[in-house]
C-alpha cells in the first residue's frame, strides 16, 4: 500500500498520518462499520472510477441495514471522492469509503457519533499470481439467515479472515466458502463463475454477496452472447468444468487453475476467462465506449 497526502474524513481533508481512531470506536470493537471497495483506473481522459453510481447505492444499502443515516447525500459523497483521487495526484488506484460508529461500548451503538471517511491508495494485484489455487473451506459462508447479505458489513469478514488464513497456511492462494446448505458460495472477498460448454454458471443470490464486477461480468458475457445461468452448485460439479475464475473489485477477474486437488483448465487460464478478462480491462481503461457510463471520470 503506497501512503497518500489525504484522507477525507467528515467533510475535511485531513493528512495520513492524523487519520486515527479512539480505542473505544464502536466499530472497532464491534464489526458495526459499512464500507465499499472501489477502482479508480488509469484512462486517456484522466482517472475513472468504475461503477460508481452502483457502489455509493450499496453503501447506502448497507448503511440502512446497520440504522445509519448518512449525512451526505450520494453526490455529495461522489464530489469528495472524485476530489480526493485529484488532491492525491493519483492515475489509478482503489478507494475506500466506510461509515463507522464512533466512542461508545455496549453492542447498541445508538447515541454513538457517526464518521464518513473516505482513502484512496495505489493497489495493483490482490491476489498475487494471475492463475491461484483454491481451498474449499472448513468454515461455512454465513446465510441470509444470520445478516443481510447484500450489505458489506465489517464484521461479515471475520468469515472471510478465518477461511483465508486456512487456505494460506495450507499453501494455497485463496478459500472457497461452502454455504449452510453445502453449495459453492464465494470466496473471502470475491464471486465465482464456472464455464462449461461456453456457458457460464455462478451460485445465485442468498448467501453471497451480490458482488457489482459479478454483474459487470454478466452484462459483459451476455453482450458477447454466451448464456449465464445462476444456480446452486455442488463441490462435486467441479470436475465437469471446462474453466473457473473469480471476479471482484480487488481480484478484478482472475483465474482459478485448481480447486483442492483437482486440476481446472489444466492449471492454465481458460478461452472465455481471459475473453472476458480483455473486455474487462478495455472497458475499465475507457476504450470501449458502449460501457461510458459505467466510468465517472475525474
Amino acid at each position: 500500500m503506497l501512503k497518500t497526502k489525504f484522507i477525507w474524513l467528515n467533510e475535511k481533508f485531513i493528512p495520513w498520518e492524523k487519520a486515527t481512531l479512539h480505542l473505544l470506536t464502536h466499530s472497532l470493537h464491534y464489526g458495526s462499520a459499512v464500507f465499499e471497495g472501489i477502482r479508480f483506473y488509469e484512462t486517456e481522459k484522466g482517472p475513472a472510477v468504475f461503477r460508481l453510481v452502483e457502489h455509493l447505492n450499496r453503501l447506502f444499502l448497507s448503511a440502512k441495514t446497520m440504522e445509519m443515516k448518512i449525512p451526505y447525500s450520494r453526490n455529495q459523497l461522489s464530489k469528495a471522492i472524485l476530489e480526493l483521487i485529484k488532491k492525491n495526484n493519483l492515475k489509478s488506484g482503489y478507494l475506500r469509503p466506510i461509515i463507522f460508529y464512533g466512542q461508545k461500548m455496549g453492542l447498541d451503538p445508538r447515541g454513538a457519533d457517526l464518521n464518513t471517511a473516505i482513502a484512496c491508495w495505489e493497489w495493483g494485484r490482490y491476489l498475487e499470481k494471475e492463475i491461484v489455487k483454491v481451498k474449499i473451506s472448513k468454515f461455512q459462508r454465513i446465510s441470509s439467515m444470520s445478516s443481510e447479505m447484500k450489505a458489506k458489513i465489517s464484521g461479515h469478514y471475520f468469515n472471510s479472515i478465518l477461511a483465508s488464513l486456512e487456505a494460506k497456511k495450507d499453501g494455497f492462494d485463496e478459500a472457497l466458502l461452502l454455504d449452510y446448505q453445502g453449495n459453492i458460495a464465494e470466496g473471502p472477498g470475491e464471486n465465482i463463475f464456472f464455464v462449461k460448454k461456453k456457458i457460464l454458471y455462478t451460485p445465485k443470490h442468498g448467501t453471497i454477496l451480490p458482488g457489482i464486477t459479478r454483474d459487470s461480468v454478466i452484462k459483459i458475457a451476455k453482450n458477447l452472447g454466451y448464456k449465464i445461468i445462476e444456480k446452486d452448485i455442488k463441490p462435486k460439479e467441479i470436475k465437469n468444468f471446462d474453466e473457473a475464475f473469480f471476479t471482484g473489485t480487488a481480484v478484478e477477474i482472475t483465474a482459478i487453475g485448481q480447486i483442492d486437488k483437482l486440476k481446472i483448465s489444466q492449471g492454465k487460464e481458460g478461452e472465455i476467462t481471459k475473453k472476458l478478462k480483455e473486455k474487462y480491462h478495455k472497458i475499465t481503461e475507457a476504450e470501449e465506449k458502449k460501457y461510458q457510463k459505467w466510468l465517472s471520470y475525474v
